[in-house]
């Protein structure tokens, strides 16, 4: 019974996964639109700094999902340290998790840093959009930007529920 739960549940995780890619090609799609908007509106120096942004959002959040999961791995391995776990393990879980807090942390950094450089995109953008033009880039970031969360939230409960799966899988003769 729990194996079918699983099952199901993982179903309904691909099958979700599958929505949020088909929300990420359309988002994808209207970034070109804007692209080509910007690109015949803007100077190249600032259509550059407006693609530069845009690429560098889909790396920093990345990053900062990626960084934030791996931490989050290291401290559920850290809570099931006991008497019995070697002290080189013990070691080894504290140093990935001080390496992962500096990594994340300087991430952020890298998020602040994106932040700035997206109010002064929004700032160019202003100049040469319409209040409605404009609305619509900024929901585009925020689209693009929750999309990812989402596509990084839906991988790791399908890769947890894959090895769940596969344990218990394992563990019935």
């Amino acid at each position: 019974e729990l194996i079918s739960r699983l099952r199901s549940k993982l179903r309904m995780l691909w099958e979700e996964r599958e929505l949020v890619l088909a929300e990420a090609r359309e988002c994808a799609e209207h970034g070109e639109e804007l692209e080509a908007m910007v690109r015949d509106v803007c100077k190249p120096n600032e259509f550059e700094r407006y693609m530069m942004f845009i690429g560098d959002l889909e790396k920093v959040v990345s990053l900062l999902l990626c960084l934030s999961s791996r931490l989050a791995r290291v401290q559920n391995a850290m809570r099931k340290i006991d008497g019995s776990t070697d002290a080189e393990e013990k070691r080894s879980l504290d140093e990935r998790h001080k390496l992962l807090s500096r990594q994340r942390e300087d991430a952020k950094d890298l998020k602040e840093n994106l932040d700035r450089r997206e109010r002064v995109v929004s700032g160019i953008l202003a100049k040469y959009l319409s209040d409605q033009q404009l609305r619509d880039y900024q929901r585009f970031v925020q689209v693009k930007t929750s999309l990812l969360i989402e596509q990084k939230d839906l991988e790791e409960q399908i890769k947890f529920s894959e090895e769940q799966l596969e344990t218990l899988e394992k563990s019935i003769p």
